[in-house]
């Protein structure tokens, strides 16, 4: 059986903000969402740029930390990205 890599993402949007997502293919799922295929939410705010990645064993955990992170306020939300970015170094 084939084991499939589960990943919670962030990306900025052209407006600034921050979009937050699920996907087994980091660079498909950016390349729908730069072409206006992806989210609705990113489909008025492309370019995307990808600003965070993180690697889940499985699909449900990649989807709490995805809730977790939108229940965030901005400046949490950027410090966790910052933090655990610099964890990962």
């Amino acid at each position: 059986m084939e084991q499939t890599n589960h990943y919670f993402y962030v990306l900025e949007c052209s407006d600034g903000s921050y979009y937050a997502g699920y996907t087994v293919d980091i660079n498909q799922r950016l390349k729908k969402h730069n072409n206006g295929t992806g989210a609705k939410y990113t489909r008025g705010r492309a370019p995307v740029k990808l600003l965070y990645s993180e690697e889940f064993a499985t699909k449900s955990d990649a989807l709490k930390m995805e809730i977790s992170f939108k229940r965030l306020k901005r400046k949490e939300k950027e410090q966790y990205i910052y933090r655990t970015s610099n964890e990962e170094r």
